[in-house]
């Protein structure tokens, strides 16, 4: 139980080979939760004994020689706004905690055929937004996980789960995937289907990923995305998703063209956070034949109120009649921001769609062959009465520009913080090489979590 947490690229060969079996990692991941979870709250629904048949029926596949591929046998925890069947979405509202799915959101049911075995259900902040959650950073209990996707970011810190689906309409995937100490994928919007999730603001809404290695990552990523027949849109459908794994297997990986993106990333940054991402960025940096830098277009500082006006508008749309019928149902946060959706006016909310179709167009025209550095958050966790500042995921959310998350070190007092990589849209495989790149440059020194 002292052992870092297995990944899904060290446990599916030995599944594969016959020397760990389903329901040993099962096990494994159950006594983690075991350790951990009284102190950390990442779960909000478990069913044991359903997991350990389950479990059961794909170890006797393996026996049988039915290997499903590198996600067979793998626990996966789904955020609560995404739909499993028999398994309540309870959305982070107490009148829906029983509300059960009928059928499983479309990347749920893209899992269960690759064979993962789909654990639970972890927390979220109420209905994805901004109210603080239950969960806690297992590195400090004292501090935030982040949010929305809080119980999965510390799930997967944690070893409960090798992955776990995540949703970002602001900073929900990347924010708490850095606070807690793993990696993050945020697809190009669209790129995965939103089919049986929840709505926050449908043109900002994106699914993706965490996991503890960006390998890990890109196995998931490529099971879950491509065109869904049961949404009118997903992302250049007619573009098949290439094979990441075999991209990733490049020996030597391709050494990416880092760009230092300033700005905003510049400005808001914490001052007690700045000397730790300058560390880490130089340590990248110095591996470039020449250190680039780029200036966000002009305009881009106006990123985050336009962001913030779609999010609210959108938000309202779809929970104004609820929050009037169940306002008790709707904690302090998420109540700001419908009613300053519902105060907003259209031409606020055109001027803004206007705006970001423009700014992606003009992120777009600077990223071919580059990949643009931040980092990851503006700060270390802050404490428990906040979710943390997303403006550094905004404006990825936004433009629905895919990011990485990459771990680049710890603070003096033992909290993790991350890069963000941001590449040009629909180009996750050469992203995801990018950020393995940059994992190996960093070498980043995991460590286990303390709380017990």
């Amino acid at each position: 139980m002292d052992s870092e947490p297995l990944t899904i690229t060290a446990a599916a060969p030995m599944i594969q080979r016959g020397e760990l079996t389903p329901s040993d990692l099962l096990e494994q991941c159950l006594a983690r939760i075991d350790r951990y979870e009284e102190k950390v709250r990442a779960w909000v629904y478990l069913d044991r004994e359903r997991a350990r048949t389950e479990t059961a029926q794909l170890t006797d596949e393996i026996k049988k020689g039915h290997y499903r591929g590198p996600l067979h046998g793998i626990p996966v925890g789904i955020k609560d706004i995404i739909d499993v069947f028999d398994m309540p979405t309870g959305c982070g509202s107490k009148l829906w905690a029983n509300s059960y799915a009928r059928r499983d959101a479309t990347c749920v049911q893209r899992l269960r055929e690759a064979g993962a075995l789909i654990l639970g259900k972890t927390v979220t902040t109420a209905f994805a937004s901004f109210d603080p959650p239950v969960t806690r950073n297992p590195w400090n209990l004292d501090r935030t996980p982040g949010g929305s996707s809080s119980g999965s970011a510390a799930a997967v810190a944690c070893g409960m789960c090798l992955a776990a689906l995540a949703t970002q309409t602001g900073g929900s995937i990347t924010r708490p995937a850095s606070y807690c100490g793993v990696c993050s994928l945020k697809p190009t919007y669209g790129r995965v289907s939103v089919d049986g999730v929840l709505p926050l603001a449908p043109s900002l809404d994106h699914v993706g990923l965490m996991a503890n290695c960006v390998r890990d990552l890109a196995t998931v990523y490529q099971v879950i995305a491509g065109p869904d027949a049961r949404r009118g849109f997903t992302f250049a459908s007619h573009v098949p998703i290439r094979d990441c794994l075999t991209i990733l297997d490049q020996d030597p990986l391709p050494r990416p063209d880092l760009y230092r993106l300033g700005g905003l990333f510049d400005e808001r940054i914490g001052a007690e956070f700045s000397g730790l991402y300058e560390t880490a960025a130089d340590k990248l940096l110095s591996e470039m034949s020449v250190s680039e830098r780029a200036v966000p277009p002009a305009g881009f500082a106006e990123v985050l109120p336009a962001h913030h006006v779609i999010m609210g508008v959108e938000t309202a749309e779809y929970h104004s009649q609820r929050l009037d019928r169940r306002p008790d149902d709707y904690p302090p946060r998420i109540r700001e921001l419908i009613e300053f959706g519902r105060s907003t006016p259209a031409v606020a909310y055109r001027h803004a769609r206007v705006f970001r179709d423009d700014l992606e167009e003009q992120i777009t025209g600077m990223l071919p062959g580059r990949v643009f550095l931040t980092p990851a958050t503006t700060g270390l966790p802050p404490s428990l009465e906040t979710t943390g500042d997303p403006a550094f995921n905004s404006p990825w959310s936004f433009t629905g520009h895919p990011t990485v998350s990459v771990p680049a070190g710890w603070s003096h007092d033992g909290l993790p913080y991350s890069v963000q990589l941001v590449g040009p849209p629909g180009c996750e495989d050469d992203l995801l090489a990018a950020a393995v790149w940059c994992e190996t440059v960093i070498d980043w020194d995991r460590r286990r979590v303390p709380v017990s």
